[in-house]
């Protein structure tokens, strides 16, 4: 694993994983602790812990499941972003579905971007660098464009993927 070669000694990113699998909680934990400029600083199960946890540890990034009990995870990113932070965390939708709604629902709740549970461990953790330095919504390195992973009649066409792609910006 590599450390962000662009982040100063201490300037530690701080990480919420919200999931309801513990061993995918354990998993992303274990990924990320790894990484000496990314510290999880807590987990939830569920939307609401989720929210409480933001409120609570104020994290840099949230890895953030889209189905979980008590509160999803698209519900749980807009109540967060929408709360009263100063600087909310950047939202990243960590998802088993790469298909259309999922994908554009999670964006169009403020997430700044996802990736899909099965990326491999180096593009997560540049994934979870990008949207504390970037902040940008959609960034190809982590996911494919659009019209690769994300198919609607909207997307096929090139004034449609340029929307896709607006859509994705904060």
């Amino acid at each position: 694993m590599t450390d962000d070669p662009g982040a100063r000694p201490g300037d530690q990113i701080r990480v919420l994983i919200a999931d309801d699998e513990a061993l995918v909680r354990a998993g992303f934990r274990m990924l990320i602790d790894f990484a000496a400029d990314l510290r999880v600083v807590g987990e939830a199960r569920d939307g609401v812990q989720a929210v409480r946890q933001v409120r609570a540890l104020r994290p840099d990034v949230v890895l953030m499941d889209i189905r979980m009990p008590v509160m999803h995870g698209l519900e749980a990113t807009k109540v967060i972003l929408d709360g009263d932070q100063a600087q909310p965390p950047r939202i990243l939708i960590v998802t088993t579905f790469d298909e259309d709604e999922h994908v554009f629902e999670a964006l169009r709740s403020g997430a700044s971007g996802f990736v899909l549970k099965d990326t491999p461990p180096e593009q997560l953790l540049d994934a979870i660098r990008g949207r504390r330095r970037r902040g940008r919504a959609a960034d190809p390195q982590h996911h494919p464009a659009p019209d690769h992973r994300v198919r609607s009649p909207a997307a096929s066409r090139p004034a449609g993927r340029r929307a896709a792609f607006a859509a994705h910006r904060p």
